[in-house]
């Protein structure tokens, strides 16, 4: 248990956002799932503009490293041209 005011909040803090980027995460996940599941080529280019928009914007609130989006990204297009 925290022993100051500051240590709670920071507790609640924590929490809340490890919940909220939980789901972020798992959105991620499961659209990098279904991208590479798909085999349709113009489909997977519209699922890829899509999921590269959402790890720059995860990357930007720091919910992923920019680095690690930047491997995403690069993996995924080298799937989508491969169709």
């Amino acid at each position: 248990m925290p022993q100051h005011k500051s240590a709670a909040k920071r507790a609640r803090q924590t929490e809340s956002r490890r919940a909220r980027n939980r789901v972020h995460r798992s959105k991620m996940r499961t659209m990098m799932k279904r991208l590479r599941s798909t085999e349709d080529s113009t489909e997977a280019r519209t699922m890829l503009n899509e999921l590269k928009a959402m790890l720059d914007r995860l990357s930007a609130k720091n919910i992923i490293h920019q680095n690690k989006a930047a491997n995403y990204k690069s993996q995924l297009d080298k799937h989508v041209n491969s169709l």
